[in-house]
């Protein structure tokens, strides 16, 4: 499982320009709105979901989305979603509670987690997500996210909380 110190080095081995943030440690939105300072970009909240069958989900969407599960359940045909537990996000993203980012779909070798990125943070220029530790954020481009993401392979979907549909799908 690669931790922050892989993840920062390998983000530098590809060239790609982000800001580290160090931080009191932020587990929830209201934690990161009065503790974070200014970090400029869309700020996020990570929703790391299954199924019951087992089927795992990672939506990143703003920090002040407001989602409906059921809803976003149906329209993704995963039926009965509910927040999974911590042995499944270690397992399975290799981080803990407080800590859930998409970059941690890196340690997901087995392609285990589906995931889908709110179309609001997709068209914003900067975005901020914990390096995989939530003493830390990175402010990235949107763009060099999702490149990073699709060069290490990962699926991207991305997700209109407007029409609750994937607008996008990025392979």
């Amino acid at each position: 499982m690669l931790s922050k110190t892989d993840l920062l080095e390998l983000l530098r081995e590809k060239r790609l320009d982000f800001q580290i943030h160090e931080h009191e440690p932020l587990f929830t939105v209201e934690d990161s709105e009065n503790l974070r300072g200014q970090i400029e970009g869309a700020h996020t909240k990570n929703l790391f979901l299954k199924n019951k069958k087992n089927n795992f989900f990672l939506f990143s969407c703003d920090e002040n989305a407001k989602v409906d599960i059921k809803r976003f359940s149906k329209s993704i045909d995963a039926k009965n979603l509910s927040f999974a537990n911590q042995e499944y996000l270690l397992q399975h993203l290799g981080i803990k509670p407080g800590s859930v980012s998409p970059l941690a779909l890196l340690n997901d070798n087995d392609q285990n987690v589906a995931f889908y990125l709110d179309e609001k943070l997709f068209e914003s220029e900067l975005i901020n997500f914990h390096p995989l530790i939530n003493t830390s954020t990175i402010t990235i481009k949107t763009s060099d996210f999702i490149s990073f993401l699709l060069e290490n392979n990962k699926k991207i979907n991305i997700f209109s909380l407007k029409s609750y549909s994937i607008t996008k799908i990025y392979e």
